[in-house]
């Protein structure tokens, strides 16, 4: 098989590594993370302008329609450059959702420049990770729908300009056809949003609605599930991204650290161990490689779900090794070893354990 970038995704790599290159620094994510949103409102905008907002989106909606291989390309560039805007919930999750489920585009131009942001708002305390259990419930008329109930783990929800809810209605079946979604704009009245971050600094929102007018949206479970694989695989790419980066950052380090008067890297023990993870890197491209050849056949998701179920327990072990190899400078904020282990660790358990992801390729779920 030939993985060789096309000339389309050579050009998305590129322009990707450019706005890394551009806009990053370990001192200025330090500053993007501490923003009221965990992120630069401006590196938005930008991300607008450059297209990569729109490019995920279907062309009917003004977007590109990129495909896994493109996605992946993006993710895992963004992903190496530890990159804190929340493009998977922001655009693969959440923009792609609402475009397919909207009655009306009014809100997509501002999505796509970036001058508006919506999130999914969906998981709730009681799940433990199940897609079906909600309990959040909507009343009245389909034109005049009030939302009530909890929407505690909305990621990179606090600053969105809108959410897409997921409700029942009173009686409505614990199962895929008792489940709708619901748009709501931020202000609505009964809507009060709290702000709390994740391990990696990044920051999440926490919703509670009181009887919240809400417009219906098409469609219920079947879109919010189908459009949980592509997100799942950029979910990955971006883990992959962060590997690799930090696998690099402790190789550079490695090889120019001394101690007894040699560098580390000629130690054996250390050899072995990198070489190790230099193993687990090429697995993970590996299967990353599956998912994408594998897209337009009926083992994609399967291959999607394999390919978290390695990669999220590996990232974590791979970033604990490269905070050995760093000692106790490696859990601080002065190097990105730390920060890269944490985003790691947030994307490992959301929006499940990797367990699950086991449990489905194994055909249990």
């Amino acid at each position: 098989m030939n993985f060789d970038l096309t000339e389309d995704e050579a050009l998305l790599k590129a322009l990707a590594e450019r706005f890394v290159e551009d806009r990053y620094d370990i001192d200025r994510r330090r500053a993007y993370l501490a923003a009221e949103t965990g992120f630069s409102r401006e590196n938005w905008r930008l991300l607008g302008e450059l297209g990569l907002l729109a490019a995920p989106l279907a062309q009917k909606h003004g977007g590109l329609g990129l495909n896994a291989a493109s996605i992946a390309v993006v993710l895992e560039a963004l992903g190496r450059g530890l990159v804190v805007e929340p493009l998977t919930e922001a655009v693969l999750v959440a923009g792609r959702l609402f475009a397919a489920t909207a009655p009306a585009d009014a809100w997509l131009p501002g999505l796509l420049e970036g001058r508006r942001r919506i999130v999914l708002a969906h998981a709730e305390a009681p799940s433990r990770g199940g897609f079906l259990h909600v309990t959040t419930h909507a009343s009245g008329s389909r034109e005049t729908v009030a939302l009530s109930g909890n929407k505690p783990f909305v990621i990179a929800g606090y600053g969105a300009d809108g959410f897409i809810v997921s409700a029942r209605r009173p009686g409505a079946p614990d199962d895929p056809a008792g489940l709708e979604l619901y748009f709501v704009e931020a202000g609505a009245p009964g809507l009060a949003v709290a702000a709390w971050r994740l391990a990696d600094g990044s920051v999440a929102a926490g919703l509670t609605l009181d009887a919240v007018p809400a417009a219906a949206l098409h469609g219920g479970f079947d879109a919010l599930s189908g459009n949980e694989t592509l997100a799942v695989l950029a979910r990955s790419a971006e883990s992959l991204g962060i590997m690799q980066r930090l696998f690099d950052d402790t190789l550079d380090y490695l090889r120019t650290r001394k101690q007894f008067g040699a560098a580390l890297g000629t130690f054996q023990a250390i050899q072995h161990r990198m070489a190790h993870q230099y193993g687990v890197l090429e697995q993970s491209r590996a299967l990353l490689n599956l998912a994408i050849v594998s897209e337009a056949t009926p083992d994609f998701a399967e291959a999607v779900q394999g390919l978290r179920a390695f990669i999220a327990p590996a990232g974590l072990e791979l970033g604990h090794e490269m905070i050995q190899f760093h000692g106790g400078m490696g859990v601080t904020d002065e190097l990105l070893i730390g920060h890269g282990h944490k985003r790691l660790l947030v994307l490992s358990r959301w929006p499940e354990r990797p367990d699950a992801a086991l449990d489905r390729y194994a055909g249990v779920i």
